[in-house]
């Protein structure tokens, strides 16, 4: 089983999504867990503060380093586990870091949100700070439901057989993901005006040999590295 946890001060964010599809299937065989932590649980003020202003003067509030360091040393119970820290100025996440995650046995999420997170919080605490794209959001919630699916779906049995993830390997390959185009029926779809919007002849050919071609030949390779 593999575990994430996610420290957030928003921890109701998370209920709908882990309640979902094979996510929820994934957690009910015990393939994986999926637990939101609501970081004010360790604090020890009566206003459970989180954060404060940023020294040298600013808008927005920082993410304290305290409440975040007893937070991770209370989840951290897996030896193959890593720390995450999401960050627009992190390392971009790609197919390749999800397959070396989905080796591990926890993976733990600091979700900043305003001006995000003490930078010690990056040098000392995190294993890892990740992004998820070249743009800011309002916190780190999203980019670690996207870490997660990205990664749930990589542990066998999560979204069914085995055999799926292998046929979405590259050819001559044991990592990467090919995307390619799928159509389904009808074969011809009529939208109007005298169009006709076709299926490749490929596709319903039943050559298997040159439909596999085909779609090596119009998919892209997510994941090279």
């Amino acid at each position: 089983m593999i575990r994430f946890d996610a420290i957030t001060i928003f921890p109701e964010l998370f209920k709908p999504f882990v309640k979902e599809s094979l996510l929820e299937k994934g957690a009910r065989k015990k393939l994986l867990k999926i637990t939101a932590h609501d970081l004010r649980k360790w604090t020890k003020d009566k206003h459970r503060i989180v954060d404060d202003k940023p020294f040298g003067g600013g808008l927005g509030m920082v993410m304290k380093v305290e409440p975040v360091h007893k937070a991770v040393k209370a989840l951290k119970k897996r030896k193959k586990a890593k720390v995450i820290l999401f960050s627009p100025r992190g390392k971009k996440f790609d197919q390749k870091m999800a397959y070396d995650f989905s080796k591990l046995d926890q993976l733990i999420f600091i979700c900043p949100r305003y001006e995000g997170a003490d930078e010690r919080i990056a040098k000392h605490i995190a294993d890892v700070e990740l992004s998820v794209g070249d743009y800011v959001l309002m916190g780190g919630e999203v980019p670690a439901m996207a870490v997660i699916e990205a990664v749930s779906r990589l542990v066998p049995g999560v979204i069914g057989k085995p055999e799926f993830l292998k046929t979405r390997l590259p050819k001559g390959r044991k990592k990467g993901f090919l995307e390619y185009p799928d159509y389904t029926r009808p074969e011809i779809f009529e939208p109007g005006k005298g169009k006709k919007w076709r299926v490749p002849k490929v596709l319903v050919s039943g050559d298997h040999k040159k439909i596999e071609e085909w779609r090596a030949k119009k998919g892209k390779v997510i994941g090279r590295k």
